[in-house]
């Protein structure tokens, strides 16, 4: 089944609109686990601070990922903050990864689709390409992206860069130990965000792996719908338990392949 012929038979131009609530979880999902992560590393708990890292991770992740998408239900300077915030707390240009991201969409899978090439690797080449993932991602954004790309990765990284210089110069240490963290997630970008949800999906690239356990889509924070993003990529994070149900009862014969 296509692409097309999928979107045609399920209803989700409503999901992209969000309540009020919604709009609110969706903006500072990140702030409790970030502000968490720091009190616990401040008093020297590093170990207690590292789930609430790794979920400050995933939730940026998000909601990022939603900004791609311009998801939010925020205007477009909040969403370019929210890219740049981000870029900075997470230790990378986010709008390098936006602009791959937007290109995997297009070509996912394909030669042109930079983001995916972990895809086809075995789980340990693509953590071992992790730190190569995110050198090319920010190298090809800078080669063949406009202006206004270049700009915004350009003071992204520069701002990064000084962020990282205040910290060790200084010998912020929950901040240090914050900054290697994040170091740490991004170089395991390339198996999480890619490998998890595209490995052996080469022959239909549209049917990315998805996940319906209750439980898992709890502890990550619906990330793993990835199926029903990549058919729908307007619809927000928020919105895709209820999209997964609206495609499962429309195409239940539609196979899918879990994420984990």
């Amino acid at each position: 089944m296509t692409h097309a012929e999928i979107t045609r038979k399920v209803t989700w131009q409503d999901l992209r609109k969000l309540s009020l609530k919604e709009l609110l979880i969706e903006n500072n999902v990140t702030l409790p686990w970030l502000f968490a992560s720091w009190a616990l590393a401040y008093f020297g708990y590093y170990w207690f601070a590292l789930p609430f890292s790794a979920f400050f991770f995933l939730t940026a992740l998000r909601q990022v990922h939603n900004g791609f998408h311009n998801s939010l239900g925020i205007n477009r300077f909040f969403t370019w903050f929210t890219l740049y915030g981000n870029s900075v707390l997470m230790m990378a240009s986010i709008h390098a990864v936006k602009f791959n991201h937007l290109r995997h969409h297009k070509y996912c899978l394909s030669e042109d689709d930079y983001e995916g090439k972990s895809a086809g690797m075995s789980w340990y080449g693509a953590i071992l390409y992790g730190p190569v993932h995110m050198f090319l991602i920010h190298k090809v954004t800078l080669q063949a992206g406009n202006k206004k790309y270049r700009k915004n990765v350009l003071a992204e990284l520069i701002s990064i860069a000084l962020f990282a210089f205040i910290v060790f110069y200084f010998n912020v240490h929950f901040l240090v130990y914050h900054v290697i963290v994040m170091l740490t997630g991004e170089f395991l970008m390339a198996f999480f965000a890619v490998w998890t949800v595209h490995h052996g999906t080469e022959d239909a690239p549209h049917l990315a792996r998805t996940q319906r356990s209750g439980w898992k889509n709890k502890i990550t924070f619906s990330m793993f719908y990835h199926l029903e993003h990549h058919l729908f990529p307007a619809v927000p994070t928020i919105k895709l338990p209820e999209l997964a149900k609206r495609i499962d009862e429309a195409m239940p014969e539609l196979q899918k392949k879990n994420t984990f």
